[in-house]
């Protein structure tokens, strides 16, 4: 018999040996290997527990003979049980009858339909001379079977185990470079083309292009930290663009635009009845991004009680709409940005910190314009020539004039610059842009221009913005201060009339005025009609 038994082990092993050219699909090579113990050998309920790296417990990877609920309850500590004892001794163990070993856990419950005894044999699996998992068969109870013979054949298994995973995790690292030496290419050759790129070759943003490149073939989660209008946005975007979810969609939300009442029906969706005025389910902002990413932007600006929330969906992917009971499970990676000290919130209360940790998995810290100083030339005549572009214009800074911005300290950093850029091709009458088109924002004793970032409070306009004021105001009233209409007389569009009204804070007195005019015409149509009902 022992003959026999020895010939079977030795076909098991020329077996397993014959499936290595698949291991590059690490779960379907350890599921045959399974499967072969088992058919072969009566090996039942065969498990390969691998350490989890992110918590540090022992879970069932691999297993044959097991259902999905019986595998999930398979997670052990490492001072937990049999399994625990022989990863932490890196000694096999046996034991006679599972039913007399008060440290057999049965965790899986998957024996509880079984009579009679039960013998169990487990195995550590060690690569480079570290455990990193278990190996266990159930066997049916044989006292032909020598235990001895059982753990040196499993021993033997779990080296080509442990030599599987090895290779896999070999080529899946290359397959890790090989995929981010494709980003670093695919991003270079983008500056050649239209699209999405960091503008500047100064170490600071160097830096920050090398971060980018490594992070974005991941799932990491990344948080971007700097100043307002230092590109953070621009950046969560070439992250995305770069990453394998470049196909689906990139959600933004920021956390500051949006009132708290709505921003979590905004986040998660809500179903029929969830409130007053939902006559219909809605999906959220995750479900949107289902299988590419949410970048939330100003996310020190998140209430309280949705940090909470959304850290649920950091750690499981899952959530409910408001007003509903169905879990919903969503495959988005994250990216977060903020121009506050996030550590600084952790420590006053304001922040919870176990969702600080989940976000600062990859923190890229984006410099303001004064640490990058050697970028504003190359910064400045990028955006002349992009808004040029779009008002069918060519021009051009003079060197004075590229003096003068040099010297600035740009407080609104890159948003700032490319709203003044705009600004300045807007007025320049002819295809140059000199010094003295620029001068007048140096006017009134202060040494820095204004900053044109709109989340900002201004104090009072230069003498420049007190002409643009008067020519937007005289185009509304030309055009019954409707705002299409006034766009076109300037010859910008509706989007950038928008902003200029935002800017100078005229928006309150536009929409006055356009009242004013709505009621005179009212009234003028009431007189009218009342003309028309006299008697001839």
């Amino acid at each position: 018999m022992n003959v026999t038994i020895s010939n079977l082990k030795l076909r098991v092993l020329a077996s397993i040996s014959q499936i290595i050219d698949r291991a590059l699909n690490l779960n379907q090579t350890l599921a045959e290997v399974l499967r072969i113990l088992s058919d072969t050998l009566s090996m039942k309920r065969a498990t390969i527990t691998l350490i989890d790296r992110e918590t540090g417990q022992l879970v069932i990877c691999s297993s044959y003979g097991l259902t999905s609920d019986e595998i999930t309850r398979g997670v052990y500590g490492l001072d937990e049980g049999i399994t625990g004892l022989i990863f932490r001794t890196a000694q096999p163990y046996y034991v006679p009858d599972i039913r007399k070993e008060p440290r057999f856990l049965d965790k899986t419950r998957s024996r509880t339909v079984e009579k009679g005894r039960i013998s169990f044999v487990g195995v550590p699996i060690i690569l480079h001379s570290k455990t990193i998992g278990v190996l266990n068969v159930d066997r049916l109870f044989d006292d032909r079977i020598h235990f001895e013979e059982d753990i040196e054949f499993l021993g033997v298994v779990a080296t080509l185990i442990a030599q599987f995973i090895s290779l896999n995790e070999q080529v899946s690292e290359r397959v890790r470079d090989l995929k981010r030496q494709n980003v670093s290419l695919k991003y270079r050759l983008s500056k050649n083309k239209p699209g999405r790129y960091i503008v500047g070759r100064s170490l600071a943003m160097l830096d920050v292009q090398r971060q980018l490149e490594k992070v974005a073939p991941t799932r990491a989660t990344v948080l971007l930290e700097g100043e307002s209008g230092t590109g953070k946005t621009l950046i969560a975007q070439i992250i995305h663009d770069l990453s394998e979810r470049r196909d689906f969609p990139f959600i933004k939300m920021n956390c500051a635009s949006i009132p708290e009442n709505l921003l979590e029906s905004e986040l998660f969706g809500y179903e029929r009845g969830a409130f007053t005025g939902a006559v219909a389910s809605k999906a959220g902002r995750f479900e949107d991004a289902d299988r590419g990413t949410i970048f939330f932007d100003e996310i020190g600006e998140l209430p309280q009680g949705l940090q909470a929330k959304l850290l649920r969906v950091l750690q499981e992917r899952e959530f409910e709409r408001l007003g509903g009971n169905e879990t919903h499970r969503v495959d988005v990676r994250i990216l977060a940005a903020t121009n506050k000290n996030l550590a600084d919130l952790v420590a006053r209360g304001q922040f919870r910190e176990d969702l600080y940790y989940r976000l600062n998995v990859f923190p890229i810290r984006v410099p303001p314009l004064n640490e990058r100083k050697e970028d504003l030339t190359q910064l400045l005549n990028h955006f002349l020539k992009k808004v040029s572009t779009e008002y069918d214009r060519r021009l051009y800074f003079s060197p004075e004039a590229l003096a003068v911005l040099k010297e600035y300290d740009w407080p609104g950093n890159v948003r700032e610059m490319e709203n003044l850029v705009e600004r300045l091709v807007i007025l320049a009458d002819g295809d140059r842009i000199g010094r003295s088109l620029i001068v007048p924002y140096l006017s009134r004793g202060r040494s820095k221009m204004e900053d044109f970032d709109p989340d900002i409070e201004t104090i009072g306009h230069s003498a420049l913005q007190d002409i643009e004021i008067k020519q937007i105001l005289s185009a509304m009233q030309r055009n019954d201060w409707i705002q299409n209409r006034a766009s076109r007389a300037l010859g910008i569009t509706p989007r950038q009339l928008g902003y200029r009204l935002k800017k100078y804070r005229l928006e309150t007195r536009v929409a006055q005025e356009r009242a004013k005019v709505r009621r005179q015409e009212n009234d003028r149509r009431i007189g009218l009609s009342a003309d028309f009902s006299k008697p001839r």
